[in-house]
């Protein structure tokens, strides 16, 4: 039977197993983010004491960049509690899909924080001391804070770690690539952060170390301007993720597959001639498809058909809104890559949190 357009929801979710999986997966997810966001701005806000009193003390660029650094780490946070808390609002008649895109507004504010507060900070800075000159002082309360602040640090990362890294063994790929491509945003900002962080304490230790080996201080106010460097960078590939998601980041191949073997395997749908998934948020996606039905129908009962399939694909935890049409007689069918079988990562719940980067096109069987 002929189609038209399709919106949709997106994410496989046709039998209830898989729906169980679904919902305990999200439901899982945000507690994990929130802790995650939670650990991250208590061990940055002590390290962002701790290094701010050393610096004054010993007067270090090296100590007075990692200090900037860690305060706009804690700033940041705060927008990404408000990121988790605003993207979790439900969908009301003002906004239809939902207010998950939120969540990268404000994620992206946490990352321009990071560009301005931190690595403009500490560059600045850093060149300003290029010119000074004498011996280092007060190493030990430097070496010190440095140490409890890689711990802080340390632990923070950890979480941040953990919850990466249980994602992307399901997936069975690298945890960066897993963090890059994730609808997350905030799992990615902690953990990039974090990164950051426990490399600039490195560098930092570095600067401080040839400062007090060699007594120039130039080596000091280097170490604050590599700091400065490193942040800015994390700071524009944030801003650079953030920015994708907003403007209609695709999904998955896999997850392609997935929905449209879903689709596939109902009853009511002979073929598909066009899907389309797009994240209106973390774990969230909109669908849009076009079906054909199986019998022949006049127009009342198809459209009672598409909604009973729509409202199906709706109950999934990762569907925001799914809407199906008619395809159009000649269209091409769409074929999933992996034969119609779900793969595992799908069915584990795993594969709604993913991105591809890409345009998202499916392939037609002729």
């Amino acid at each position: 039977m002929p189609s038209s357009d399709a919106t949709s929801g997106d994410a496989p979710d046709a039998t209830d197993a898989t729906d169980a999986t679904d919902a305990t997966d999200d439901g899982q997810q945000r507690p994990e983010s929130l802790l995650t966001v939670v650990i991250a701005f208590a061990a940055n806000l002590l390290a962002a004491i701790a290094k701010t009193v050393a610096s004054l003390i010993s007067g270090s660029a090296s100590m007075t960049a990692e200090a900037a650094h860690s305060w706009a780490d804690t700033g940041n946070e705060v927008f990404l509690l408000v990121a988790e808390r605003r993207g979790a609002k439900p969908r009301d008649t003002k906004h239809p899909l939902g207010y998950g895109r939120e969540t990268y507004i404000w994620s992206m504010f946490a990352a321009f924080g990071l560009f301005t507060a931190g690595a403009v900070v500490s560059i600045w800075h850093g060149i300003t001391q290029l010119g000074e000159r004498g011996p280092a002082e007060d190493l030990l309360l430097n070496y010190v804070v440095l140490g409890i602040a890689f711990v802080l640090e340390g632990t923070s990362f950890v979480q941040a770690y953990r919850q990466a890294h249980g994602a992307a063994t399901k997936r069975r790929v690298p945890v960066l690539r897993h963090v890059l491509q994730s609808s997350n945003p905030t799992l990615r900002a902690v953990f990039a952060e974090d990164a950051a962080a426990l490399i600039g304490l490195v560098i930092a230790f570095l600067g401080v170390f040839l400062h007090q080996v060699t007594g120039l201080a130039v080596f000091d106010a280097i170490g604050s301007i590599a700091v400065g460097v490193l942040l800015g960078v994390v700071a524009i590939v944030l801003i650079e993720r953030n920015r994708r998601f907003l403007v209609g980041e695709a999904t998955s191949p896999e997850l392609e597959d997935a929905v449209l073997s879903e689709l596939l395997r109902r009853d009511e749908v002979e073929r598909v001639t066009y899907l389309h998934l797009e994240f209106v948020g973390p774990s969230r996606v909109f669908l849009v498809a076009a079906v054909d039905l199986t019998g022949n129908e006049d127009e009342d009962h198809v459209a009672v058909r598409l909604r009973r399939v729509e409202r199906s694909l709706e109950e999934s935890q990762y569907i925001e809104e799914a809407v199906l049409t008619l395809s159009i007689p000649g269209d091409g069918s769409l074929a999933a890559q992996k034969g119609g079988e779900v793969p595992a990562i799908v069915r584990d719940g795993t594969v709604e949190d993913v991105a591809s980067g890409g345009a998202g096109t499916l392939r037609t069987e002729g």
